[in-house]
């Protein structure tokens, strides 16, 4: 990124990803700003292969190639949980983890089984062996390859059995630091507070609309 950061121009921007409930949290945040956000899916693109071993480089991956095939700017986000004890694990793997075995989709149901089978052979049993961190990095590419990153976080406690139905993903696990809920038992409103942004979702994109939107 260089020195100069280059602003958003125009409505129009294609949100680079074919996650239904990661896109329908992007879609709540950018409603405010009159953009006109449309899916990859909506333009029949397809999902290129993630090959990068950072969060940086696989938001760039899916931003720049919506870009160069639709010449519009394009929005995109790639999100994992890294939890301590299993060394940073599954970050950028978040959705890997949650493939099915025949290939037919994500499951993650199974994914979240998966993690805690993992945190016990770890032993970590305890609330304070059970840290981790939720990622969102923001890319924003333009057709020419051009691109400007925005990355939150939140730390919590990975918790079990999984509590709430809201939100997505690992969700139900998740308990952020100085909340006795879960990410799955709070709606998108108190994710994505308005004033106090929450999820690393909401944070990213609070700098995103900061940089790019001109919010205050």
């Amino acid at each position: 990124m260089g020195s100069v950061m280059r602003k958003l121009d125009g409505t129009r921007i294609v949100v680079a990803s074919h996650n239904k409930g990661k896109l329908a949290e992007i879609a709540a945040l950018l409603a405010p700003y009159g953009l006109e956000a449309r899916s990859a899916a909506e333009y029949d693109l397809p999902e290129p292969e993630e090959t990068g071993t950072r969060f940086e480089e696989n938001a760039y991956i899916k931003a720049f190639a919506a870009a160069e095939a639709t010449g519009l700017p394009a929005l995109s986000d790639d999100s994992g949980l890294c939890i301590d004890a299993l060394e940073g694990q599954p970050g950028v793997y978040t959705a890997d983890w949650a493939e099915k075995p025949d290939g037919t989709g994500r499951d993650f149901a199974m994914a979240m089984e998966k993690t805690e089978s993992k945190l016990r052979d770890a032993g970590a049993l305890a609330p304070d062996a059970r840290t981790g961190h939720f990622v969102s990095v923001l890319c924003l590419a333009w057709p020419d390859g051009h691109a400007e990153y925005f990355r939150g976080e939140v730390n919590g406690t990975l918790v079990w059995p999984p509590r709430g139905d809201k939100g997505h993903g690992y969700d139900p696990v998740f308990m952020p630091d100085g909340f006795d809920r879960t990410f799955g038992e709070m709606d998108q409103d108190e994710k994505n507070g308005v004033e106090t942004p929450l999820s690393h979702r909401a944070r990213s994109f609070a700098l995103f609309e900061k940089a790019m939107l001109g919010k205050k």
